[in-house]
This record gives C-alpha cells, sequence and structure tokens, in this order.
C-alpha cells in the first residue's frame, strides 16, 4: 500500500494544489484528492508520474 501521508507532505512541501497533481496525472482533483485520502488506490502507474514529477523513485511512495 502507499503512503498516503507521504503524497500529502510531499505535494505542501512543494507548495503543489490539488488541481497541480491531478494535471499530472492527467485526472480530475476529485479523482486525486480520492488517492490522497485512501478511496482510490494508487496505480503503478500514476506513481510512475507522481515520482518523475518529484524526481524520486515509484517506490519510495509506497515505503513508509
Amino acid at each position: 500500500m502507499y503512503n498516503t501521508n507521504k503524497l500529502i507532505k510531499m505535494r505542501k512541501e512543494n507548495k503543489i494544489t490539488l488541481k497541480e497533481m491531478a494535471k499530472v496525472l492527467n485526472t480530475s482533483v476529485a479523482y486525486y484528492h480520492m488517492l490522497e485520502t485512501r478511496k482510490r488506490k494508487l496505480h503503478y502507474d500514476e506513481a510512475i508520474k507522481i515520482s518523475k514529477y518529484f524526481n524520486m523513485r515509484p517506490d519510495d511512495l509506497f515505503l513508509k
């Protein structure tokens, strides 16, 4: 399972809005919000897009 706290922390530390992250994934703000609140599961292809945006490895999103 991915680490939602890390996902939220990275976004907020970098002053990135939900809208900007939704754009990274080419999805809606509502869908991205559901990822952060674990109402939807983060798929590995989405993790790849997020990790590229933050210049990190996709696996880092799944590690505590």
